[in-house]
């Protein structure tokens, strides 16, 4: 994160990124360990998850900030909301809990994260935020990464999915926060995607330095694919579906030729039935054949073999 409002890249402080990570690699390798039935490795990486689990909602929450922070290599919080304290949700780590789902409050708060372009890096109250970016350096003090966005959003797509404790979000913000970080990749009236941003403008912070020019780390088709019209894979054959689209939004979309488990999906929803000529509602189509309908878009859960 180089030059951030929690400390600079000399820093050896404790994030939320770099532990979301490591719960969310641990989730994975005891996932593997069930897959091979070695319950070994289960049981070892179903302790470290845990005991990560248990530092991260200990030691970076901050309960005075309602937010999970940055904490110093020399102790105590950093004090200052970054948007990396969106981060543990990427990965389901925090409990289900009121008080956790209250930080995304932040994303809308003008002082907090949203800003005309986007969402910013740390937090617009704070003091020191943008003030790092002599030279156009790599600062995360406040700038658009679109990155950091894509982190924070599919965050927040988990805890609409996966939790009850919602907050004030709902998929109204989820699409609104994705619908203007997909008309942030704009560069002199083409599509276009670089390193960071300014969050008033727009302007691609680096400008036409060749590093920053089609800087792809973003997960955006992620984004449109498994949150926004909501394929969630599994490891069984359930083909589970659970659409982000905010009611009347979008009248049509057709998702086709998609391998899952050997097979090739097509989800079309059509509301009036005469774009694609094949009915009204939500379609799910398995080799060419239907296997499923609904009049309206909402969560389904449907075998595929």
């Amino acid at each position: 994160m180089e030059e951030s409002v929690s400390g600079s890249r000399k820093d050896q402080n404790q994030r939320p990124t770099i532990n979301s990570y490591m719960y969310g690699n641990a989730i994975a390798l005891t996932k593997i360990g069930q897959m091979f039935n070695d319950q070994a490795l289960v049981s070892k990486y179903q302790a470290k998850a845990a005991a990560v689990k248990k530092l991260v909602q200990d030691s970076l929450w901050n309960s005075s900030e309602v937010f999970f922070e940055t904490r110093k290599a020399k102790g105590g919080s950093s004090n200052v909301r970054e948007a990396i304290g969106f981060t543990p949700w990427d990965f389901n780590l925090p409990d289900d809990r009121a008080e956790y789902a209250k930080a995304w409050n932040q994303l809308l708060d003008t002082a907090g994260f949203k800003a005309p372009w986007g969402l910013t890096t740390a937090e617009r109250r704070e003091p020191t935020f943008r003030t790092r970016g002599t030279g156009h350096s790599c600062e995360w003090d406040g700038a658009l990464w679109p990155f950091a966005s894509s982190q924070t959003i599919k965050g927040l797509a988990n805890l609409l999915t996966n939790y009850k404790n919602h907050g004030k979000m709902n998929a109204k913000v989820f699409y609104k926060e994705l619908h203007q970080y997909a008309a942030s990749h704009v560069k002199n009236g083409k599509p276009y995607i670089g390193e960071y941003q300014d969050e008033k403008t727009g302007e691609w912070l680096k400008g036409d330095n060749p590093r920053s020019s089609f800087y792809n780390h973003s997960t955006f088709n992620d984004l449109i694919i498994n949150d926004l019209i909501g394929l969630k894979p599994r490891e069984d054959n359930i083909l589970e579906i659970y659409p982000l689209i905010p009611k009347n939004q979008w009248d049509w979309f057709a998702l086709d030729n998609l391998t899952y488990h050997d097979k090739i999906v097509t989800l079309i929803w059509d509301k009036n039935g005469k774009k694609y000529n094949k009915g009204k509602g939500f379609m799910i189509f398995v080799d060419g054949k239907q296997i499923y309908r609904s009049s309206g878009l909402k969560p389904v859960k449907v075998p595929i073999s």
